[in-house]
């Protein structure tokens, strides 16, 4: 009795993260039983990948490994490196993201990291190990990343993007740990943003009290996530890491929970959480390295930050600095409907699948900007779309400024546009307006806010020397309906309510919502406008002023 009150003691003692837990309630059997219910929710998903899959990644990383040890050794001969040492030297693959987290899905990619000792340099990984891997069968698609340092390529069907990073020593041990900070001393920043990804998987697996629990919550939480709409670092919502991260501290703060709970405690924590006061694993730790790290004591731009969830390594950042007012909101109202429906599902009033049933988008707006990326060729295409998305937040930034807009939501999810002359990609923006008071037509301009957007992601193509001709940037306001005749009628489910249109955001004595409608012309504008393929429409323009609902029915640059 008195060895299990002290173990009890112990255990209550320590505990993981920056404070104590909540509870250290052990799971009942209604708890267990509700997550094998999760897990067999989640199987039609595609979210737990087959063992023969996960052999096979684990069969090419083996062989991806090999070829690295054999380059390293080929370069070390043509460096002139002694052969006593040649003959111990090595390097390894190391992985990182989804996959390190062992919550990848069927078909996802790999990130891998490259670790070379020192007298290896990054411009023989990506020449020379270029080389070698293009020799090899098994690899196919083999590219260089535009904008980040990383080779891509696909080893037996399976994609892989690898960044490279050497240490300032002169083997790689099998057994290398890359948390221990003291390995970034003497690298070049370049390789230790390279080393961060390893670093901060690494530590997230080792803060957490029970990684199996934590991966299927996380599984969970990262289908709930796609499913809404919320999942994308690069648009302003949050990417893997972070909702691993966020998953993570809730592991912390309920220690002995079973998936079931946590996902219900995941809601209920991030949906009353107070930000901006940020997210933290563990205390950050100062190695005396100077490099910069995430203090808005220190850094006057990290007191702006909105939603701060910091990594656990050092350099410790910001995971969500992309994340705006807009955004915000989005998550938080997205985190409260979560704790209803999980309120519901422990009471036994509702079923895991309403967690995962993806709100229709289409029908949530009534009005969208619809962007519209074309370039000639396929390659080109590629580039292009990368660089255009990378700048969405910026006009949802613009349009957040706006004193008629109150909330800007882009849909993570891309859509091929019509593909005849050129290559084209199309994202949607969802727009609340300010419901205006009296009975006054009000004309919202948006051409700056669009304009200034435009400006930027032509301005970084031309200065990254990658700008050709016939790469462009559409951007139209439309309503909810009209959205059937851009988009590819899956995304969409026709509203059985018809809805209606007119040029002014008005708000008449006999309209109590501030609703905006199309008179037949601009239906006509229309239909030629989808016709002619997303051309400016000059000698339409020179009869009437097109601003935003529907006096902009499209901006072209």
């Amino acid at each position: 009795v008195i060895d299990t009150a002290v173990q009890t003691a112990q255990l209550t003692r320590k505990h993981y993260g920056i404070t104590s837990p909540i509870s250290l309630a052990q799971p009942k059997e209604a708890d267990l039983v509700l997550t094998q219910k999760l897990i067999e929710t989640l199987r039609p998903f595609g979210v737990f990948e087959e063992e023969l899959e996960l052999q096979r990644r684990i069969l090419v990383l083996g062989k991806l490994n090999t070829l690295v040890q054999v380059w390293i050794r080929e370069i070390s001969q043509a460096k002139n490196i002694p052969s006593s040492v040649i003959d111990n030297v090595c390097g390894k693959i190391f992985t990182f993201g989804s996959y390190r987290l062992g919550v990848h899905t069927k078909g996802a990619d790999i990130d891998a990291l490259c670790v070379a000792p020192r007298h290896l340099e990054r411009s023989d990984f990506f020449s020379s190990f270029y080389e070698k891997l293009k020799e090899q069968e098994e690899v196919k698609d083999l590219r260089v990343g535009s904008f980040v340092p990383v080779i891509k390529l696909s080893f037996d069907g399976i994609e892989i993007d690898i960044l490279f990073a050497r240490l300032a020593l002169q083997t790689i041990p099998e057994n290398l740990d890359l948390r221990d900070d003291g390995l970034l001393k003497n690298l070049d920043i370049r390789c230790i943003r390279s080393l961060n990804g390893c670093r901060v998987t690494d530590e997230i697996l080792h803060l957490v009290p029970n990684i199996e629990n934590f991966r299927l919550t996380l599984r969970a939480i990262k289908l709930w996530a796609k499913r809404h709409n919320i999942y994308s670092n690069i648009l302003g919502f949050l990417g893997g890491v972070s909702w691993a991260m966020l998953v993570a501290r809730t592991c912390q703060l309920y220690p002995n929970a079973v998936a079931s709970t946590l996902v219900h405690k995941f809601f209920l924590v991030f949906s009353k959480w107070e930000w901006p006061n940020p997210v933290l694993l563990k205390q950050p730790e100062d190695c005396n390295l100077n490099l910069p790290v995430w203090d808005p004591r220190v850094t006057p731009s990290d007191r702006y930050h909105l939603m701060p969830i910091i990594t656990p390594a050092y350099p410790q950042q910001n995971s969500t600095y992309n994340v705006s007012t807009s955004t915000r909101a989005i998550m938080v109202e997205e985190f409260k409907r979560g704790l209803a429906i999980t309120d519901e599902i422990l009471l036994n009033k509702a079923e895991w699948s309403k967690l995962f049933e993806a709100p229709n988008f289409f029908q949530k707006y009534k009005h969208y900007i619809v962007l519209l990326a074309s370039a000639q060729t396929e390659k080109q295409h590629l580039e292009w779309v990368g660089l255009v998305e990378s700048k969405i937040r910026i006009l949802v930034g613009n349009l957040e400024k706006n004193e008629f807009i109150t909330l800007a939501h882009v849909n993570p999810q891309s859509f091929p546009g019509p593909k005849e002359e050129s290559e084209n990609t199309i994202w949607v923006i969802g727009v609340v307006f300010k419901k205006m008071e009296g009975p006054e037509n009000l004309n919202v301009d948006l051409t700056f806010d669009i304009q200034s957007f435009t400006d930027t992601v032509y301005r970084q193509a031309i200065t990254s020397k990658m700008f050709e001709a016939d790469m462009k940037i559409t951007a139209m306001h439309v309503k909810r309906k009209q959205l059937q005749q851009l988009l590819p009628k899956v995304a969409i489910q026709r509203s059985k309510r018809k809805a209606s249109v007119h040029l002014l955001f008005s708000k008449s004595s006999g309209e109590t919502d501030g609703r905006v409608a199309v008179d037949p012309e601009v239906m006509t504008i229309f239909s030629y406008f989808f016709l002619q393929k997303w051309q400016h429409l000059y000698p339409l323009n020179s009869k009437r002023q097109f601003v935003c609902n529907l006096h902009v029915v499209h901006h072209s640059v």
